[in-house]
């Protein structure tokens, strides 16, 4: 018998007036896997994660949480996962052990085991030399560490992180990554709706590329890549009159292109060998996928 997806979405819609945010989505998420949900803002990532904790509600569709249907039955959907926002909503008044504490009785961890929980959340954000410090004492790096061991206290089955990493330095980033990669090495599902192309890359099992409220694409980095960019790329640099001409080549040609900053990328190199004009010659990314995918370029 085949193990029930950790998440399971329906034909979702979700309006907000005139505004389609989420347009027919259908989404699985099979369990013990890190699911990398990427694309441009305004894509409808943060709504579908809000859908999934009840905060915000489907218009139309059917939406089931490690097997409980929400917003029906959201109450013990929410006692099985874990929430880490986009936005930090810390109680900046409360030391690091307090935040914990209060998670623990919000999520029902039994009296005799709240001291344990609290010290391995501790552990897992890295924080216990800093468990009396207040939140407002803490740098932007770990407080975000905080986000993620305060929806880690009660061990859920599932961890729900919405843009874990926005505004972050690449140094406090890399250590966010760590702590992610290690969730997923013990089994815990996770769904990570980003922006960061290279993050998506490092960390996620299985990609689902949004826009325009819907899934696009869907597969492992690799399987991506290959699919919307082929294996070779070349860059062709020069000024803009120059790269004017190599866009009118490309057309005549066929040739799939994007602008990859001052330069004009060519893709599926490795099938126009002796056509393409003189370049670098580098792998297909997962970046130049999404820019196929979905005509924008990540900030």
């Amino acid at each position: 018998m085949a193990s029930v997806p950790a998440i399971s979405i329906r034909g979702v819609v979700k309006r907000f007036g005139a505004l389609t945010a989420v347009d027919g989505l259908d989404l699985e998420v099979p369990a013990g896997i890190c699911f990398g949900l990427l694309g441009p803002n305004g894509a409808g990532k943060s709504t579908t994660m809000r859908m999934l904790t009840a905060q915000a509600l489907a218009d139309e569709g059917e939406i089931h949480v490690l097997g409980h249907e929400v917003p029906g039955d959201s109450k013990a959907a929410r006692l099985r996962m874990g929430v880490c926002p986009q936005q930090d909503n810390l109680d900046v008044e409360l030391t690091v052990r307090q935040t914990l504490e209060v998670f623990c009785r919000l999520y029902r961890v039994p009296r005799g085991e709240r001291a344990e929980a609290i010290d391995r959340s501790l552990r897992i954000a890295r924080l216990t030399d800093r468990a009396d410090a207040k939140v407002t004492d803490l740098s932007g790096g770990m407080r975000r560490r905080l986000l993620i061991g305060r929806a880690l206290v009660h061990q859920p089955d599932l961890v729900l992180l919405d843009e874990p990493t926005v505004g972050l330095d690449p140094q406090v980033r890399q250590e966010l990554w760590t702590l992610i990669d290690g969730l997923r090495s013990e089994g815990v599902t996770v769904l990570m709706s980003t922006h960061y192309i290279e993050e998506a890359e490092r960390l996620a099992d299985i990609v689902g590329v949004m826009a325009a409220g819907k899934v696009v694409a869907l597969g492992t980095p690799d399987e991506l890549v290959r699919a919307h960019a082929g294996q070779e790329v070349v860059e062709v640099y020069g000024p803009p009159a120059h790269l004017a001409e190599i866009d009118a080549t490309a057309a005549a040609n066929g040739w799939q292109t994007r602008r990859s900053g001052p330069a004009v990328a060519i893709l599926r190199a490795e099938a126009l060998n002796g056509e393409l004009p003189e370049g670098v010659r580098r792998a297909a990314t997962l970046e130049d996928a999404f820019v196929m995918l979905t005509g924008e370029e990540i900030e």
